[in-house]
């Protein structure tokens, strides 16, 4: 009788270890519960939207572009997600002065969107992205759908996680700042113009998490897509990288190539995206890119080429990245601090 008892003791016993070890899973933490709201179906129907042919190629200063911005002036509103500190719109304008290689100036902006924090509002993550495109050439329309209608998208996915999470009582200790730049096309002038005019002053910036490029597959990875580009995570802070690599390690396992991190790289994209205006100021990043492809540029690049799933995986990646330096104990430095 003693036996008969014995063994269902010890299934109870491990049935409730089971029970145990699976709410303390990743997949049962609050982060994992608001990661899961970016969903594939929602970054198509943003990006069908943002990379259309009536946005016109999103060109710097163009009918398009201003379309562009009010749209996600528009989502923000709509989510009840704030503007920036000190502002009372989500528009940071930049004079046409400022762009000086366009051939007629005019005038443009910046979107930012904000998400203050529970205990350290002070200390602010930067996600950023840039939503112009190259517009049109004559009655062909560039649509930008991964270059990058891909990273604005993203931006706002990750954007509405986030004020889900503050709304149920999940909010991050630290800020969030929401940073949609105009003209990167024609020379990273929107972020340029940012770090030259921060709204939040630049030494509580944490770090920057650029977002040019995550719906599509290098042709080099073609049978191996579950990767993403890293460009820049260890540059200035070895802390940063580190905490990316635990990240993608705990949450979503995706490879993470650093071929382009490279310095002697000859593509040099480490320069030639908006993180690198915040690396200038010593700010550490990290640049999220899935590579060129053939439709780089071309009137191609269209929101039916896009691989929402993984795309939707990336934008998690990034989500957890955020999440993690928001809520982290320490914050991320420039640790390997240059001058």
């Amino acid at each position: 009788m003693t036996k008969k008892l014995f063994l269902p003791t010890i299934q109870s016993a491990l049935f409730l270890f089971c029970l145990i070890a699976m709410a303390q899973t990743p997949e049962s933490t609050p982060r994992e519960k608001y990661a899961a709201t970016i969903t594939s179906e929602d970054l198509s129907e943003l990006l069908y939207t943002v990379a259309s042919d009536s946005m016109q190629g999103r060109m710097t200063g163009t009918e398009g572009q201003k379309m562009a911005a009010d749209f996600l002036q528009n989502f923000y509103k709509a989510h009840r997600i704030a503007t920036a500190p000190g502002m009372d719109h989500y528009f940071q304008e930049i004079p046409a002065t400022y762009f000086t290689r366009m051939k007629n100036p005019v005038s443009s902006e910046n979107v930012l969107a904000y998400i203050e924090g529970s205990e350290l509002p002070d200390e602010v993550v930067v996600l950023s992205a840039h939503y112009d495109h190259v517009g049109m050439e004559g009655d062909t329309i560039y649509n930008g759908a991964d270059d990058d209608g891909s990273g604005t998208v993203a931006l706002l996915e990750i954007a509405e996680a986030f004020q889900m999470a503050k709304d149920q009582g999940y909010g991050p200790k630290r800020s969030l700042l929401f940073l949609h730049v105009t003209g990167e096309e024609i020379g990273l002038y929107g972020s340029r113009y940012y770090t030259e005019n921060p709204i939040i002053p630049l030494a509580q910036t944490l770090c920057d998490l650029n977002t040019d490029m995550i719906g599509r597959i290098d042709p080099l990875k073609e049978g191996n897509e579950n990767y993403i580009y890293l460009i820049g995570s260890d540059k200035l802070s070895q802390s940063l990288h580190d905490l990316s690599e635990e990240v993608n390690k705990t949450y979503v396992q995706l490879e993470l190539d650093y071929t382009f991190n490279a310095d002697d790289d000859p593509n040099r994209f480490y320069y030639r995206s908006d993180h690198y205006n915040f690396a200038e100021k010593n700010i550490p990043v990290i640049f999220y890119f899935n590579g060129v492809h053939q439709d780089y540029h071309k009137p191609t690049d269209t929101p039916d080429k896009i691989n929402y799933p993984l795309m939707a995986k990336r934008t998690r990646l990034i989500f957890h990245t955020a999440w993690e330096i928001a809520n982290r104990e320490g914050r991320i430095y420039a640790d390997k601090r240059t001058e």
